[in-house]
């Protein structure tokens, strides 16, 4: 898919007057945050959608990819604020978890887990009825587990959701986001053992990748803290303290070619427990994680090169379909076991349906490996659009109905 879009993402340059390129290619981003932000409030306010639904659908039409003018992103400055912005996310969600709640409800970690596996074996089967080959099969497989960090919490921040449903939301998000970049860095292992024959090269890209990119992380989550509570008033200067400090995190993991997705997500899971407190005012990072949020989804739906086929739109369908059932099934089996109502266990399951974020930005972290794998996969940009747009709208209402939303105000 990378690939796909890097032989294609400038075949519209020839039509515009090379006179006004440098003006076009430097004002493109900047004109298209300001348009998705436009569009994304108009949808709120007026249509009662999610924001973020209203990013991505604009930032699909306006790729070049689909003949708009935003040049392709990956590579760029633009790629690496958007893992900026992911990190900031993440970093909140890391936040936000209490692994204490496992010891008190070991169910909700058993849920967890037959939640993941049961996903990643139904989509595979899936891709495999398909005829699709066993390595992008894992792949697709691997990714499908995830719940997208970024779509579930800008939804329960928006609504300004709280109760039961929310925090299993935010920890099984968590907690998939972990099962997925792990499977997803030891599929990719395998695949460099079998094309290059190098264990080291496949232990490098799955273990090594892992440990030092949480070991990063957790470290980052101790020194923050340590350096902020001889500053005095820790409290409030937590938020730009922490902002610069994954900012750091986000360009060393990436220039050291890690994860800047584990060590965000570790970073703010140690900085929870070192008893620093971010208010409810500081959650999303203020305006800049506002901003920043934007330009996530933008370049997500921009990344996408669209050339689906029947086959392509038919798999993404079924496995749209399967993701859904196996985890709205998965939480509501455990529902009762984990001390909630089955309704709310199978809301919980309906919440998790995004994804398309955390796809993009992990092919996005593994583009230096060439992964061309993937692009044997017809319906993934099916799969990443169709999620981007409905993904958060089924997690809304999901959170509505569970009646754990406030009126939002200006609405």
């Amino acid at each position: 898919m990378l690939a796909g879009r890097r032989r294609h993402g400038h075949r519209k340059a020839g039509v515009i007057p090379e006179t006004l390129l440098p003006v076009l290619t430097g004002i493109a981003w900047p004109a298209a945050i300001a348009v998705a932000w436009t569009v994304g409030e108009i949808a709120y306010r007026w249509l009662s959608l999610p924001r973020i639904s209203g990013y991505g659908v604009t930032g699909f039409i306006m790729a070049a990819n689909q003949g708009g003018f935003l040049p392709d992103p990956s590579g760029g400055p633009v790629a690496l604020l958007a893992h900026f912005a992911f990190a900031l996310i993440l970093f909140e969600l890391g936040y936000r978890i209490n692994l204490r709640w496992l010891r008190v409800n070991p169910w909700l970690g058993a849920s967890s887990v037959l939640e993941a596996v049961s996903t990643f074996a139904a989509v595979f089967i899936v891709a495999i009825l398909f005829a699709v080959p066993l390595v992008p099969a894992l792949l697709l497989s691997a990714l499908a587990m995830s719940t997208s960090p970024a779509a579930v919490l800008r939804v329960a921040n928006e609504l300004r959701s709280a109760g039961q449903v929310t925090e299993r939301l935010l920890h099984l998000t968590a907690f998939n986001c972990v099962f997925s970049v792990l499977f997803f860095k030891a599929v990719v292992g395998y695949w460099v053992l079998a094309s290059a024959g190098s264990a080291f090269g496949a232990v490098w890209n799955s273990l090594v990748v892992v440990a030092v990119s949480t070991a990063i992380g957790a470290l980052f989550g101790v020194a923050v803290p340590a350096l902020l509570r001889p500053l005095g008033d820790a409290d409030r200067n937590a938020t730009i303290a922490f902002a610069v400090a994954t900012l750091l995190l986000t360009a060393l993991t990436h220039a050291l070619a890690f994860s800047p997705l584990l060590a965000a997500l570790a970073f703010g899971l140690v900085a929870r427990h070192r008893r620093v407190i971010l208010s409810q005012a500081q959650s999303n990072f203020g305006t800049l994680g506002d901003l920043l949020t934007v330009l996530l989804f933008v370049f997500v739906a921009a990344s996408l090169d669209w050339r689906p086929g029947p086959t392509g739109i038919a798999l993404a369908l079924a496995v749209i379909t399967v993701r859904l059932a196996v985890k709205a099934v998965a939480t509501t089996v455990f529902a009762r076991l984990s001390g909630i109502t089955w309704r709310k266990g199978a809301l919980t399951g309906l919440a998790m349906t995004p994804m398309s974020v955390l796809v993009i930005v992990l092919l996005e972290e593994t583009s230096h490996l060439k992964l061309y794998a993937l692009d044997q996969v017809a319906g993934l940009a099916v799969i990443v659009v169709l999620l981007e747009v409905i993904g958060p709208l089924v997690t809304q209402r999901a959170l509505i109905w569970a009646g754990e939303t406030r009126q939002v105000e200006n609405r």
